[in-house]
């Protein structure tokens, strides 16, 4: 699984980060953390918001910081 923090590097973006690595850890399951902060590359996901959530190049979350809780529902 890959999972993308798209985001400029804001404080939202890190507690989103921060999120979806426990929720990863919770649940046990192999994953790859990758942040994205190129602004065209984040514009190629049709995201205008950030920070975002990219699972397996599906685009689940835009705009906001997920929950632990929330997270692991999108994974």
């Amino acid at each position: 699984m890959i999972i993308k923090i798209l985001g400029t590097g804001c404080s939202k973006c890190k507690k989103l980060e921060e999120n979806t690595r426990k929720a990863v850890a919770e649940l046990g399951i192999d994953a790859s953390i990758e942040k994205v902060t190129d602004l065209k590359e984040i514009i190629k996901y049709g995201v205008m918001q950030t920070p975002s959530l990219v699972v397996d190049e599906k685009v689940k979350m835009i705009g906001k910081v997920a929950t632990i809780e929330e997270i692991k529902r999108y994974l």
